[in-house]
């Protein structure tokens, strides 16, 4: 392993440790809840689709201040750098507060646009006011994370991730089953364990932003921001945001196509994407500590470091992904027996996971080198080929497969493969013939020896 690959490793494990903790919260949740009761895992998997998609609006910060700091850093500008990431944090901070009111006031016309069955809407609606109405501090949170990923202290996140996880755990023992004096509040007590546990941890991420950096903020700069951080920031980040929203918008038409299918089908779909996350976290790991390189050697003018970087990168991600599915292939449906006893479940997510198989690998090439396009400023091409090929293409798979051929959750399956294979080969092909170079003000082709 050679001093690149090296950096990526030391970047990218504590990533991938702190990503699957991320994970591991939602599905201690979801695997608690499914003790507590089905309807009850329904319906905050309802309430998650909505806060998903809060969450991309977050990313449009938290892409930029990645890119732009690690940028900063790589050009030996540590100051300009800090400024730029507490500005990212009161802007995403705002931002947060302000679709945390949203939520709260819209939260159910929300739930029923996505057809959220009645009997799970009380429910969904308890999840959705209280982590929705606080989801300014996840905001915070992914914010400063990414000021200290860029930074290099990949570790730090992922260690407050493991305390948050552990209080998160415990919360739910003590609030959802409710044993001996604690009282007994189901998804209510779930909500407020996932809450008071983000909180925690935002105190922990901006003291450790404080001891890591060696700066102490004063008031101006959570005060006074610069226009031109401002623009570029946005530049770079609603682009950005802007493919996963669209990906995530489509994926709710895709979750009300499954709610015309039943309960059952939309509680199957819930555990197997569960599981799933899991499969995908390598590549998700990969990319991001590949965005972190490629945007250091930018920032450095290093760019064909940047372009080997990207094809090492989506190599690792390939056969990481591909080896990962088989492996929850095979033991898939012991993990899936752990959320739930339905035999019909359980046979479906036999035949899911064989698709996911298929699926994974596609994805990859997406997680990775949409991240290594943004770091090189080429943001637009996946917003654009995204909206065209999961509206145009994707949905219509969707409905054709899942509901008008009656192939049911297998149809949809379907038409995840055929939206992330098209795609990813699309990215890859606007990653090797170089388009990007443009946006980096490349005078001269980057070089490509040395790739096999």
């Amino acid at each position: 392993m050679n001093t690149k690959d090296k950096s990526l490793f030391r970047l990218t494990w504590p990533i991938f440790i702190e990503i699957l903790l991320q994970m591991l919260m939602g599905s201690a949740d979801t695997l608690m809840l499914s003790h507590y009761s089905d309807s009850s895992v329904a319906a905050v998997g309802m309430a998650n689709q909505i806060l998903q998609i809060v969450f991309v609006l977050f990313n449009f910060t938290t892409l930029g201040t990645i890119i732009m700091v690690s940028r900063l850093l790589g050009a030996k500008d540590k100051g300009e750098a800090l400024q730029v990431g507490y500005t990212s944090i009161v802007m995403n901070a705002s931002v947060g507060l302000i679709l945390g009111l949203v939520l709260w006031l819209s939260g159910h016309g929300l739930l029923h646009l996505m057809n959220t069955p009645f009997e799970l809407m009380a429910q969904a609606m308890t999840y959705l006011n209280v982590v929705g109405g606080f989801i300014f501090l996840a905001a915070i949170s992914m914010t400063i994370g990414a000021i200290l990923r860029s930074f290099g202290f990949t570790k730090d996140a992922m260690m407050v991730t493991i305390g948050i996880n552990i209080l998160n755990i415990i919360g739910n023992l003590l609030f959802v089953f409710g044993p001996g004096m604690f009282p007994r509040l189901g998804v209510y007590g779930s909500a407020l364990s996932t809450t008071v546990s983000r909180a925690i941890g935002v105190i922990i991420l901006l003291s450790l932003l404080i001891i890591r950096t060696g700066v102490v903020p004063k008031l101006s700069m959570f005060v006074k921001h610069r226009l031109d951080h401002l623009k570029e920031l946005m530049k770079i980040g609603v682009p950005s945001a802007g493919e996963q929203l669209s990906y995530d918008l489509s994926q709710l038409v895709i979750t009300y196509f499954v709610t015309l299918l039943g309960t059952e089908a939309l509680t199957t779909k819930i555990y197997l994407q569960n599981i799933m996350m899991f499969i995908f976290l390598f590549s998700v790991s990969v990319g991001e500590g590949s965005q972190i390189l490629i945007s250091h050697y930018v920032g450095a003018g290093r760019y064909k470091e940047a372009f080997l970087r990207g094809m090492t990168s989506i190599k690792v991600g390939f056969i990481g992904s591909f080896t990962i599915a088989i492996f929850f292939y095979f033991f898939g449906q012991g993990i899936l027996g752990l959320f739930t006893h339905n035999p019909d479940i359980l046979h479906e997510g036999k035949w899911l996971l064989l698709l996911t198989v298929i699926l994974e690998p596609g994805r990859a090439f997406n997680l990775i080198l949409i991240s290594a396009l943004r770091c090189v400023g080429d943001v637009r091409y996946p917003v654009y080929l995204g909206m065209i090929v999961m509206w145009l293409i994707g949905l219509p798979v969707a409905w054709l497969c899942g509901i008008a051929l009656d192939l049911g959750l297998m149809g949809i399956w379907i038409s995840f493969i055929t939206d992330e294979w098209l795609r990813g080969l699309l990215i890859y092909r606007r990653w090797t013939n170089k388009r990007w170079e443009r946006y980096i003000g490349v005078k001269e082709k980057v070089e490509t020896e040395g790739i096999s």
